[in-house]
């Protein structure tokens, strides 16, 4: 069901790795790896739905509006996080390099194809 939509963003950016659509409780929806050697996903985005959480949370204590997207940059993977609905997010694994820009885009262009499908 999501499968193609992730394919299609992480096999159109440089670097990508890996996708999944996931809910903030930390089960994952779907799955597509390009790069199986790179990184789990899924136990990335598992662990990093607690902290999108944690942002929303802080979001709203703040007044400053609802989380659309986080990323995180370390040493071997740069992740981008973008929300789908209040529970759901699609992350996106891609390596250092990779082509952060094109990755942000594309995301934010297939959000309302994946919102669509919760």
């Amino acid at each position: 069901m999501f499968a193609g939509t992730l394919k299609k963003i992480v096999d159109n950016v440089e670097g990508g790795i890996a996708a999944v659509v996931m809910g903030l409780d930390g089960i994952p929806i779907e799955t597509y790896v390009r790069q199986n050697d790179r990184v789990d996903v899924t136990t990335v985005a598992m662990e990093f739905s607690f902290i999108l959480t944690q942002v929303r949370k802080a979001g709203d204590s703040l007044q400053v509006g609802g989380l659309e997207e986080l990323a995180v940059k370390a040493q071997r993977l740069l992740l981008v996080c973008r929300m789908l609905t209040p529970l759901y997010f699609v992350a996106i694994a891609m390596a250092p390099e990779g082509n952060f820009g094109k990755c942000r885009y594309l995301t934010r262009l297939a959000t309302p194809s994946l919102s669509a499908q919760l």
